[in-house]
């Protein structure tokens, strides 16, 4: 078993930045691909960037490329999600994600164990 936890959300200006951290514990965190996901009122949870075990290759959508930055410690078994020039579409309850694997994965069905948000608002 995995557990995540998410911090770091808030109110924020638009133009703004916001870091988030998510802390694991439970299985050997340096083996596991993590992602960040994110859910805004009435759309489903969608993909915003993750990243390999190494720490190498991040992938991103489109919609936060060049914004938004994914990082892991895995000495500290924590991964991040550096957030500048804020939007208000950005407004969304952020969840980060836990997959065993050497592999970077987007769709949300393939990891396995989940935090349990952390909400960010994004004001104009």
């Amino acid at each position: 078993q995995v557990q995540l936890v998410e911090s770091g959300g808030g109110p924020v200006q638009a133009g703004g930045s916001l870091r988030l951290s998510c802390a694991a514990s439970g299985r050997t965190f340096s083996l596991m691909a993590m992602g960040w996901f994110r859910q805004a009122p009435g759309k489903e949870r969608e993909f915003v960037a993750a990243i390999r075990w190494t720490g190498g290759s991040p992938v991103y959508a489109d919609s936060v490329k060049g914004r938004f930055t994914i990082s892991r410690d895995n000495a500290k078994n924590a991964v991040y999600l550096q957030m500048n020039s804020l939007k208000p579409e950005d407004t969304a309850v952020y969840y980060c994600a836990a997959k065993p694997g050497v592999s970077i994965y987007i769709p949300l069905s393939e990891y396995d164990y989940w935090g349990q948000g952390t909400q960010v608002t994004v004001s104009s």
